[in-house]
């Protein structure tokens, strides 16, 4: 599938990747947004306790090691036609 299925499908809140990836096991996935009170590291010690955050829905990805990162889209992501629902 091309980007744009991809996107709508990760909105569903399924997991895809792209076939061409090299790293076995690696695959995107929305984070929705949520709304909390700061009461943990490491956002403690930066805007203090009990501090109001509106965390933003966003994109990670699972990376081969099993680690979780923030994901961006590069320019041949988005025009690629080998995304898969994983």
């Amino acid at each position: 599938m091309d980007f744009s299925a991809a996107l709508i499908n990760v909105k569903l809140g399924r997991r895809v990747a792209r076939s061409g990836w090299n790293g076995k096991g690696m695959f995107i996935f929305l984070v929705p947004g949520s709304h909390f009170k700061v009461n943990r590291e490491p956002l403690l010690s930066i805007l203090g306790e009990g501090t109001p955050v509106d965390y933003r829905s966003h994109i990670d990805m699972k990376t081969a090691d099993g680690t979780i990162v923030p994901w961006v889209a590069s320019q041949t992501d988005l025009l690629a036609e080998d995304w898969v629902e994983v």
